[in-house]
């Protein structure tokens, strides 16, 4: 009985830190909102509205050419005028990736964020104006700013919400990149929809729209503070930093967090930050940098465009009438935004490695019932009904893991010096390989037909092994445990290399030996 009374207050104060600390901190969620809202956000928008404008920018497009040449424009060069229109943003966000990490280290990474708003401002206004003025030359242009718009907010943003959340949720702060991607997909889906602005009189301003959550993030993120990491390590504010895990953590919870970016700190004294180059020639964090090119590059190379491809081939197949179908589509956004909500519930407690390989191991499964209900279409009636269950599981298999996890492992494999340069080189390949699906996909297709999700299948199943084989749990680690773990793992490897060597070497001398 003594020995428990002592026990005791020991007991309750450690349910009391759990109930305290059950749910992040009302200013860190706000914070992660209004930096989201400007950042992926608009990725997500800006690749699901311009869908529903393709008719009328091609009859846009049309007229005018018409009305400046008294001719009307080949189908060839309508199809490549309104490719480059939809394509170049791809080019933009590439461009915008390869300076979001730089901007990040010059500006910060919650100024960088309120810069790169300019972007977005400058795209509305070019787009908004190109019907007026009779310029279609505009939207292209405004395409390119929407693009470096996204590249920087795709780049910055996940850096800022890794870097402002406490240890214990920052799997949930992460998935704040994937949830906002999925809402600003159906966001713009909806708003595409005939009801609303989905009518010809109203592309322009439909197009227009992605002002408004550039007004929203600069209206609503200066009342919130930078990165305290960024603070500290970068700018040896102390105090600052101080200040800002106090408002984000609330002063009970910010000292643990304190002595972790403290220790961080120490081990980088006189460590500046890496540029792309450096970290690309780096031995001590190759594992860790080849991890995030895989990942990245397999989450535009897995198949989720080609299953966005053959969707409503699909629900045409299924008799759903062409005027419904926008509805089925708003269905699949809807799909894919409730499962990044849903793996934001249990990154926590199922872990990183858990959802992700899950989520790939369920798209190759997809990749083989597709194809196969694909190659019977016309079995029988049910069979249309079938591959449309494997659209939807599909996309609830990426958002499962793929599509939320990647960009949080991107944060956590990497300590703040080298982080900017990590995601200037995961932007960049993730937007060189959308690029290349882009051009590549329609001659897979046109060669392989539905047997094209096989090459996908083959994809996603490498992915499972190399992350089975390579990537460590990351769940509740801090950044220096999680390079600590990665550069273990090297030693083990280094050291097997040089014992299997040695033995070779000594079998070999051996040999030699008895010869002579």
């Amino acid at each position: 009985m003594p020995a428990e009374t002592e026990y005791q207050p020991l007991i309750i104060k450690e349910i009391k830190d759990t109930t305290r600390t059950k749910l992040p901190n009302k200013s860190l969620l706000l914070a992660a909102c209004a930096a989201c809202i400007g950042g992926t956000f608009q990725y997500g928008y800006n690749l699901s509205v311009v869908n529903a404008a393709t008719m009328y920018v091609q009859d846009f497009i049309n007229q005018t050419w018409r009305e400046r040449y008294q001719t009307d424009i080949s189908e060839h060069g309508l199809t490549l005028l309104w490719s480059t229109t939809v394509s170049i943003f791809t080019l933009g966000g590439l461009a915008g990736a390869t300076i979001g990490g730089t901007l990040s280290v010059k500006l910060g990474r919650k100024g960088t964020l309120l810069t790169n708003n300019i972007f977005a401002l400058m795209a509305a206004l070019l787009m908004g104006l190109s019907y007026p003025t009779g310029l279609f030359e505009l939207l292209i242009i405004g395409r390119i700013f929407s693009g470096i718009n996204a590249g920087i907010g795709m780049c910055v943003q996940p850096l800022y919400l890794g870097e402002i959340a406490p240890t214990a949720f920052r799997g949930v702060m992460g998935m704040g990149t994937s949830i906002f991607i999925t809402v600003g997909i159906l966001t713009g889906q909806v708003m595409g929809l005939r009801e609303i602005l989905g009518r010809e009189e109203h592309w322009p301003i439909l197009l227009s729209t992605t002002c408004v959550p550039a007004l929203l993030q600069l209206l609503i993120l200066p009342w919130f503070p930078e990165s305290p990491r960024y603070l500290l390590i970068d700018k040896g504010d102390n105090e600052g930093c101080k200040k800002a895990l106090k408002l984000l953590h609330g002063r009970a919870d910010c000292n643990n967090e304190r002595e972790d970016i403290e220790k961080e700190n120490d081990n980088l004294v006189g460590v500046k930050a890496k540029k792309p180059w450096e970290l690309l020639g780096d031995c001590s964090v190759r594992w860790q940098l080849l991890t995030v090119i895989l990942l990245n590059a397999a989450q535009q190379l897995n198949g989720i465009d080609a299953i966005y491809f053959y969707a409503n081939y699909v629900f045409k197949e299924a008799g759903i009438p062409i005027d419904k179908i926008p509805y089925v589509t708003v269905g699949t956004g809807a799909c894919e935004c409730i499962t990044s909500l849903t793996c934001g519930m249990f990154i926590e407690s199922l872990g990183r490695k858990v959802l992700i390989m899950g989520g790939y191991t369920l798209m190759s499964v997809c990749c083989i019932l597709f194809t196969l209900t694909l190659t019977v279409q016309d079995a029988s009636p049910v069979v249309p009904y079938l591959s449309m269950t494997c659209v939807f599981a599909f996309i609830l298999s990426f958002g499962l893991g793929p599509g939320g996890v990647t960009n949080i492992l991107t944060a956590e494999l990497f300590t703040q010096t080298a982080r900017p340069a990590a995601f200037m080189i995961a932007g960049t390949v993730n937007w060189f390989s959308f690029f290349f699906i882009g051009l590549v996909f329609p001659f897979i297709v046109i060669g392989l037909q539905q047997y094209c999700f096989l090459v996908f299948l083959a994809i996603c199943f490498l992915v499972v092994i190399y992350i089975f084989l390579v990537v460590p749990e990351t769940k509740n680690k801090t950044f220096l445990e999680i390079q600590a773990e990665f550069q273990s793992s090297n030693n083990r490897k280094a050291s097997t290399a040089n014992g299997t060597g040695t033995g070779l070497l000594s079998t070999s001398t051996s040999t030699q030996g008895s010869s002579n």
